[in-house]
């Protein structure tokens, strides 16, 4: 069987079985969620033996330590991996809600149910774990998923896949809710994305490259974020030790992450107070400093071009503006953020709330990191990835965010007259 022909198979079992797990009960899948955790958990030494095999295949191909380090599959990351099952399993089930349901002058009540998507294909890269985070959080709302992993983990994926197998089996499940491409051909995600008569939301989680190949060729509608050029304003309302400890945690606090911190906008009234006290701090840290001319008269640091503001750098570096007002900050951001996420620091407001109003990402923030961007902070208990787009799900995308409403009507006999 060719790659177009082993796709167009898995897509017609993945629909078929997306009805069987549409139609499950909470209790069936939350059931289906702790046997695959029991299943991983019985399966430890066969999950690294397989795992091994591809740290040894990356090592010899030349992947970098970072990769080699997110590839790895541990005793701890085993246990990471049960304690999400279980957590997804401990959420409430979005499927079947009902809201707001009315009576209508014809008698007749309508509502809208939250319903599943359907299936969902997910393309990632690297870490095993992830093979596990989308199997349960589809699993849960109740879709079926087709998973491609990257081929640098194809035998971790493969053995968790078989955990995954075995849960389903226990509970009566279709094998086909959670199917894990095989074939580490490249092939396969081309075809995977242009089969919108099996999948019904593409969700790439890797690399800008790959999500925008993905964004420009697929044929199936897609749930993703391309860039994290997150900000954070100072305004000059702002508590100075509020700002420092906002402005050095955004960054710091992990720098490969897409909802870090990549431009500070100061206003000039603070500036001059609040400058040198986060260079130092950044100092201590190794961040590198690009600043405007104004910020290079206040603090020793490298001029900022055009370009720096338009960069996610994803590292120790950090590109600063001082601002006249908040309309220059929100113009600022307007121009260059990827929609991600923003944040104010202000002791007014009245500021505050104009900033939430009228900057445009899909999340804004006031007196609080760029770094509670995250489906486990906002209360999902996990996510599928971040969404910056503007039609059904924007932001964390969690439970709630892989179903969709449908319009339901109650009557009795009723007929338009």
């Amino acid at each position: 069987m060719n790659v177009s022909e082993y796709m167009q198979t898995l897509g017609q079992q993945a629909r078929q079985a997306a009805r069987h797990i549409a139609a499950a009960s909470s209790g069936v899948k939350n059931q289906a969620l702790l046997e695959i955790a029991k299943a991983l958990d019985e399966t430890r030494d066969y999950l690294i033996a397989e795992n091994s095999k591809d740290l040894i295949a990356g090592k010899e191909k030349g992947l970098d330590d970072a990769m080699v380090d997110r590839l790895a599959l541990t005793h701890a990351g085993i246990d990471g991996m049960i304690e999400g099952l279980r957590q997804v399993a401990a959420l409430p089930d979005p499927c079947g809600e009902t809201t707001d349901l009315k009576y209508m002058p014809s008698g007749i009540q309508v509502g809208k149910m939250r319903v599943p998507l359907g299936v969902i294909g997910i393309i990632y890269e690297s870490r095993p774990n992830v093979t596990i985070d989308a199997a349960s959080l589809c699993l849960k709302s109740g879709n079926a998923t087709i998973l491609r992993g990257g081929s640098e983990a194809i035998h971790s994926n493969q053995a968790v896949a078989k955990c995954i197998e075995v849960g389903l089996a226990k509970v009566g499940l279709p094998a086909a809710t959670v199917q894990v491409v095989k074939t580490t051909d490249r092939a396969a995600v081309g075809e995977l994305i242009t089969m919108p008569d099996y999948v019904d939301v593409i969700v790439p989680r890797g690399g800008k490259s790959l999500i925008e190949r993905i964004s420009r060729d697929a044929s199936v509608t897609v749930i993703k974020h391309l860039d994290g050029i997150c900000h954070v304003y100072l305004d000059d309302e702002a508590d100075l030790d509020k700002a420092y400890d906002i402005a050095i945690n955004a960054k710091t606090h992990r720098y490969g992450v897409c909802n870090a911190m990549e431009t500070l906008l100061v206003h000039q009234g603070i500036a001059a107070q609040i400058l040198p006290r986060l260079a130092q701090g950044y100092g201590e840290k190794g961040v590198e400093l690009r600043g405007c001319a104004q910020t290079q008269n206040i603090i020793q640091c490298k001029s900022a071009t055009e370009e720096d503001w338009a960069t996610e750098y994803l590292a120790p570096i950090l590109s600063i503006k001082v601002v006249a007002d908040i309309d220059e900050a929100m113009t600022h951001i307007a121009h260059f953020s990827s929609a991600h996420s923003e944040s104010i620091v202000t002791q007014n407001y009245s500021t505050g709330r104009r900033f939430i109003t009228e900057v445009d990402s899909s999340s804004v923030m006031i007196n609080a990191s760029t770094r509670f961007a995250d489906g486990f902070e906002y209360g999902l208990g996990a996510e599928i990835g971040i969404s910056t787009d503007k039609i059904h799900a924007r932001g964390p995308v969690g439970l709630e965010g892989l179903t969709s409403q449908k319009w339901i009507v109650l009557g009795d006999g009723h007929i338009r007259q």
